[in-house]
């Protein structure tokens, strides 16, 4: 059975969604089972883990965080509770039960200074508060057990939740221009294909439908999982318009995309100019091919899930 944390989040969502059609048995808590509290985690799991359709917890799947980047620099001590005190206390407790971890992570662990994608064994080296919480959630992982999986994405939408596709896609309908970043690079990814690679790992254990090969499971460790290639916020926000116009998402056609310098848009936290991660590991040891991030979008805007919120 699976015990998926953050099940009402935008990736948790989507988790769930993959987990039901995929027929796996599992149970989701939220904001109702405090991570900050360890005491409440191991209730919860002890509640769920004798006698339970007969079933055991033997994964769990961390999707819950802190991630409002900016208001993190203020909103220290709350971040560090979410990002690195819960992970270390989920970490704990999957050691304890014998169940194994997938727990999400992000770019923002890398400062962005690099020319080429980020590798899984490049330093850490976080920019703000949320990037510092998320590295320190990761070795907080490391640290307390070793059957884990760390998975570190970016520039994530989904179809449940606020996001960047369903921010611009609303200001180009109601204004009449909008202005995006230009000199930031990164890779779009799509909370459906991060999602799939989680069933394939989970699989990935299942000696009679192994994707690798019987008795051969995706090594543990920390592997990065984005969509394939790579982007600015500002040509992303074109392909965003420009589908939107596509598949009807738009009607404003007139509304101008105008490019500007992060120094021309400020924000409380810093942001990594350059956050492309390589992907070759999850790809090689996992035998799978991640898609383009521009088909990705196209899936994204012209499906019957898409919704503005």
């Amino acid at each position: 059975m699976i015990w998926l944390i953050g099940c009402k989040g935008m990736l948790g969502t989507e988790v769930s969604r993959q987990l039901t059609e995929n027929n796996f048995s599992w149970i989701g808590t939220d904001r109702d089972v405090d991570i900050t509290n360890y005491d409440e985690l191991n209730k919860f799991a002890l509640s769920h883990n004798t006698g339970y359709k007969g079933e055991k917890i033997n994964w769990i799947i961390n999707c819950s965080a802190y991630t409002a980047v900016d208001k993190a620099e203020e909103d220290t001590e709350i971040c560090k509770k979410l990002n690195e005190d819960g992970p270390r206390n989920i970490a704990r407790l999957a050691r304890e039960i014998g169940a194994k971890l997938i727990h999400i992570s992000t770019d923002y662990v890398f400062d962005g200074t690099g020319k080429v994608p980020y590798t899984e064994d490049m330093e850490r080296k976080p920019l703000g508060v949320y990037g510092a919480t998320k590295a320190a959630g990761e070795e907080a992982v490391e640290n307390s057990m070793s059957t884990y999986y760390i998975l570190r994405t970016a520039w994530l939408y989904g179809f449940d939740g606020k996001n960047f596709v369903y921010t611009m896609t609303n200001a180009m309908n109601t204004r009449e221009s909008v202005k995006v970043v230009s000199d930031q690079k990164g890779s779009p990814t799509c909370a459906v294909n991060l999602a799939a690679v989680m069933i394939k790992i989970i699989l990935s254990h299942t000696n009679a439908t192994s994707i690798i090969g019987k008795g051969s499971p995706l090594p543990y460790g920390i592997y990065h999982v984005t969509d394939e290639g790579e982007t600015t916020w500002f040509e992303f926000t074109q392909k965003i318009y420009k589908l939107g116009k596509k598949y009807k998402r738009i009607s404003n056609l007139n509304c101008q995309i105008n490019p500007c310098t992060t120094e021309e848009y400020p924000t409380a936290a810093k942001r990594p100019a350059y956050s492309v991660l390589s992907k070759e590991k999850i790809q090689k040891m996992l035998k799978i091919k991640l898609p383009k991030w521009e088909s990705s979008l196209e899936k994204f805007i012209k499906s019957e899930k898409f919704e503005i919120r």
